[in-house]
């Protein structure tokens, strides 16, 4: 059996590459990339695919039995397309089954909602490809606050626009092991996961990364329009309200979901203060 993974230069696609090889071996992982020099070091089979180029995938899904379809980075217009280019070269290439990693979300309460939409859209896609399927639903990755740690710590701060919100966290390592164990077994075929973990404010995220780090953070609140001005200047336009849409979702409840990742691993996520520490341990 031969699985492939797109966007295997990502993060998350890294991550998912690294747990598969673990699992069976790296005789039997194929990741498929867009510039597939930046994934050479995963020390599989790289084969080039651009989600805009569908012949590409003609090509780089022949001979495999199973695709990992990581969710696109490019605009929600255009990332429906994207993904049927993979979906189609799937079906055309006789693939039994596809994953996709999709994200927890609300389609019309922020401005996040019209990235949902796209994911929800890819989501109906896989469900009628006429594939086997599983879909996971991301909750929001720890990682990047801990990126920039250096920055809240210049601060002395985190601040954002989600109040008392509480967030499901997840990392890309757990999320890593939830989607090989999706790929691997069947008993998941035909299951919509939401993969995440205990949910925490944002004063509960501070306080754990002062555990951990020995620093003295505090939560600072801002009303929405206030943050979403602050990220659009820092940002630009897109990310900037991408970034304040999901802490406005976070506000809104949209983020304290129940999680569904025992049932796609077998066993419990980890615990905010066990990722924030395991990041930290690298």
């Amino acid at each position: 059996m031969k699985i492939a993974v797109t966007s295997a230069s990502g993060q998350l696609g890294a991550a998912i590459v690294k747990q598969l090889i673990k699992e069976i071996g790296s005789n039997y992982v194929v990741g498929i990339a867009r510039t597939p020099e930046n994934a050479k070091h995963l020390g599989i089979e790289i084969r080039k695919g651009d989600y805009n180029n569908r012949e590409q995938f003609d090509e780089a899904l022949k001979g495999i039995d199973t695709v990992l379809l990581v969710s696109g980075m490019d605009a929600p217009e255009k990332r429906i397309q994207q993904h049927r280019n993979v979906i189609e070269a799937a079906k055309a290439n006789g693939v039994k089954k596809i994953v996709y990693t999709s994200i927890v979300g609300d389609e019309t309460k922020t401005a996040f909602h019209s990235v949902v939409k796209s994911n929800r859209q890819t989501e109906a896609d896989v469900r009628e490809s006429g594939l086997q399927w599983v879909i996971g639903r991301n909750g929001i990755y720890m990682e990047p606050d801990l990126e920039y740690l250096d920055t809240y710590i210049e601060e002395d701060e985190i601040r954002n626009c989600a109040g008392e919100g509480k967030c499901a966290y997840t990392s890309r390592e757990e999320l890593a092991f939830a989607y090989t164990q999706m790929l691997l077994k069947d008993n998941h075929n035909g299951q919509i996961y939401n993969l995440a973990g205990e949910a925490i404010t944002q004063a509960e995220l501070a306080s754990l990364i002062n555990q951990v780090y020995n620093t003295d953070l505090k939560y600072h609140s801002v009303s929405v329009d206030a943050y979403e001005e602050e990220r659009k200047a820092a940002l630009g336009e897109f990310i900037g309200g991408v970034i304040s849409g999901i802490y406005e979702g976070i506000k809104l409840g949209i983020n304290d979901v129940s999680s569904d990742f025992e049932k796609a691993t077998g066993r419990a996520h980890l615990p905010p203060l066990k990722m924030i520490e395991k990041f930290k341990n690298g």
